[in-house]
Order: C-alpha cells, then sequence, then structure tokens
C-alpha cells in the first residue's frame, strides 16, 4: 500500500502468458481492493491458489460480550486474560464494534498452520518478541515494537525466535489501514512534514519459490468465523508479483513527534488511519516551552469519539499506577484528563519517557467480559481528591 515494488520474475504486462521453462504457464492472481477500482497487486504463482482439498468449520472463540454495561472510564490489565496459544488462537478480544477490534495475545508456542483474515486489515503491535512474518510477498524480519501491517485476504504465518515472552496488540480493521492523507503528496510520497518517511518502512523480500504438494492446513477468518481449508499446495510458491498490496513493517522507535509551545492535542501524534478510527502514538518527546506551559494534557471529553490507550513502556505522567501491558476506555461523553496532582507534578518537566498506542473510535465501542474479569473495581473513582 504505501508504493509500488515489483519482486522475482513478472511478464513484460500485465494478464499475457508467462511461461515456465517447460512450457507450462505460471498462473496469475489479481489481488485487487475496491472492486478492482483501487490499489492492487499481481502475483504469479507456479500451481492455481484455487485448489482446495477439502473445507470445514473451525471453532475460535475469543471473547464473549458483557452485556449492560455502564458508560464510564474503564482501566484493566490484559495480561490478566493471557491463555497459552500460538499468534492467532491466543488472542483475546477486549473491544468492538462494526468498524474495528482490538485483541491482546500471549503466544506461547509456534504452529504450522497458515492464516487468512478474509474480511479485516490487521494491524500487529509486537509489544515483546521478535521473529518473521512469512506469507506469500516475500519475509519481513520482525522486530520489538514493530507495528505490521498485513491487508485483508493475506495468507500469513508469523514466528518468533522464542516463546518465552511474546505478547502482541492487534487492531483488526473493517477499512483499509492507510497512511494519512495529509502526510502524503498528491503523487502518494510522504511529505517533509510527515513524522516518517518511505526508508522507515520496511516490506517483504521475496524467497525461492515453494513448490510443494501436500495437504497445508489454512485457517481463515470470515467476520467472527473461522474455517479450517485444506490446501494441495504451499501458498507461497510465487516466482514473483508486483503492485501497491502487501504486508509492511513500521517501527514505533522510527516516529518523529511533533512539539509545541504548548499542548498538542492527541491528533497530532497519528500515526495510521482508517474509516471511523485512527491509530496514534506517544512516544518520548520535549514538553511544549511556553514559560507557562502545563506539559500534562487539559482535561477533555471526547464528545464524538472513545479512546483506548494500550500502555507499551516508560513512565505515564497523566495517570498513577500504570503498567507495561495496561488499557484503559475513556468512553465519548465522559469527561477524563490527568488525576489528581498530576498537572501539578508535570509543571516545570522537559521531556517524557512514555511509549504507547492509542486508537480513537467514532462509533462506540463494544466490551467482552475480559473487561469485566481484568478492571480495576474503582477505576472510575480514581480523580478522587484523597
Amino acid at each position: 500500500m504505501p508504493f509500488y515494488i515489483k519482486q522475482g520474475q513478472i511478464p513484460d504486462k500485465r494478464h499475457i502468458q508467462f511461461k515456465k521453462e517447460n512450457g507450462e504457464l505460471y498462473r496469475e492472481e489479481l489481488f485487487s481492493t475496491h472492486g478492482f477500482a483501487n490499489i492492487y497487486s499481481n502475483k504469479y504463482h507456479h500451481n492455481m491458489p484455487t485448489k482446495a482439498l477439502n473445507v470445514t468449520q473451525h471453532s475460535l472463540s475469543h471473547g464473549e460480550p458483557w452485556q449492560d454495561t455502564l458508560i464510564q472510564n474503564y482501566k484493566l490489565d490484559t495480561t490478566q486474560a493471557d491463555k497459552p496459544g500460538h499468534f492467532f488462537n491466543a488472542r483475546n478480544k477486549i473491544f468492538h464494534n462494526t468498524d474495528v477490534s482490538f485483541y491482546t495475545a500471549h503466544v506461547t508456542e509456534d504452529t504450522s498452520a497458515f492464516y487468512r483474515n478474509a474480511y479485516a486489515d490487521e494491524v500487529i503491535f509486537v509489544h515483546e518478541g521478535q521473529g518473521r512474518l512469512y506469507s506469500e510477498y516475500g519475509t519481513i524480519h520482525v522486530k520489538k515494537w514493530d507495528y505490521l501491517v498485513i491487508p485483508r485476504g493475506t495468507t500469513y504465518q508469523l514466528k518468533f525466535d522464542n516463546y518465552q515472552n511474546v505478547r502482541l496488540l492487534i487492531i483488526e480493521s473493517f477499512s483499509m489501514i492507510e497512511i494519512p492523507k495529509h502526510f502524503r503528496n498528491e503523487y502518494g510520497q510522504l511529505l517533509e512534514s510527515a513524522p516518517y518517511c518511505e526508508r522507515d518502512i520496511r516490506t517483504p523480500i521475496l524467497e525461492d519459490a515453494i513448490v510443494e504438494q501436500g495437504d497445508f492446513t489454512l485457517i481463515s477468518k470470515f467476520g467472527e468465523q473461522y474455517q479450517h481449508i485444506s490446501l494441495e499446495w504451499h501458498p507461497f510458491d510465487l516466482v514473483g508479483w508486483d503492485g501497491f498490496v502487501y504486508p509492511w513493517a513500521f517501527n514505533i522507535e522510527d516516529y518523529a513527534p511533533k512539539v509545541g509551545q504548548i499542548h498538542l492535542p492527541p491528533s497530532e501524534h497519528v500515526v495510521f488511519s482508517a474509516h471511523n478510527f485512527v491509530i496514534c502514538n506517544f512516544v518520548p518527546r520535549p514538553y511544549d516551552f511556553h514559560p507557562l506551559s502545563i506539559p500534562a494534557p487539559y482535561y477533555h471529553n471526547n464528545i464524538d469519539s472513545d479512546e483506548v490507550i494500550y500502555y507499551v513502556d516508560g513512565d505515564f505522567m497523566s495517570r498513577t499506577d500504570i503498567k507495561a501491558g495496561y488499557m484503559t476506555l475513556h468512553q465519548k461523553g465522559v469527561p477524563h484528563g490527568p488525576q489528581p496532582g498530576r498537572t501539578e507534578a508535570s509543571i516545570g518537566k522537559k521531556e517524557t519517557h512514555e511509549y504507547a498506542v492509542m486508537i480513537d473510535t467514532f462509533n462506540p465501542l463494544h466490551l467482552t467480559m475480559h473487561v469485566k474479569n481484568c478492571m480495576q473495581k474503582d477505576y472510575n473513582r480514581s480523580w478522587l481528591e484523597k
């Protein structure tokens, strides 16, 4: 999606004969978006990507809905929802609406299965761990604090060097994950004023095609349903591909934050956008430089968005008792801001050392039972003077 890439062997033109040395045809697959009217990639397989030996239902559950929740502020320790599993069955759904779902996962084991989210783009934030993202398009080396942007319909595997402490935040989007338009010029190139550039984006490196016949397990997700698909041929059989649609990686430490004379709103920290929600970063940065500045955020009431923050690392100056892996939800229509004493304590501070991922949604979020089981019961009273 960020820019055009060409890898491996491809024919001189699209949709023409492209033959192997033995005279057989490579199989072209158009991987398109918005009904052939938006960005796309062309992939060239050794075998037809449509060959499936069998299709059956597959059962996976990530979190039951919590009915009749109160509209208030929530804080929870997502690590309390941990369960063993691999990169897709260990996921716990925390919040969701018709536009986006949020999961956390403590990954404890590997799997040989392939995975495909057929209806949603995924952004996987690698809180802890390192390894490799394997897909039809090639391999991406995965680092701690990477965002992995995986377009819907991509067949992939996510493997880690070890499984001692692998922790993920997964954002599942039912619209395309995009680089915000105001970061790009009319030709699509990232502007000089953007907080990152093309050099910061890591793209797949195509490996040698795997041409193996057998019975390969693909678990495909269709909304809330899963299917087990038995593939006759290994799915990573590409000899070449080109286009704009492919997985890519961006590390939170490569984000260059803006700094203002007075406190900047969270919208200045956007990293990705989608329909009805945005993803933002909070990263280490100098504080505001007005002589009377208050570095802590002012009290605010998100009247048209719910605000989710996933805490990654550092000292979170506006909140007390925050640890890595905690999550807060501040719902629309309910004011929030620094807890007592935190505004005054921020005055005179010159910089912040915090990492967090924030998602603002423009439709209300629904909560699962994981929130009820992992929440701090009195968080909504944490603004009372003691």
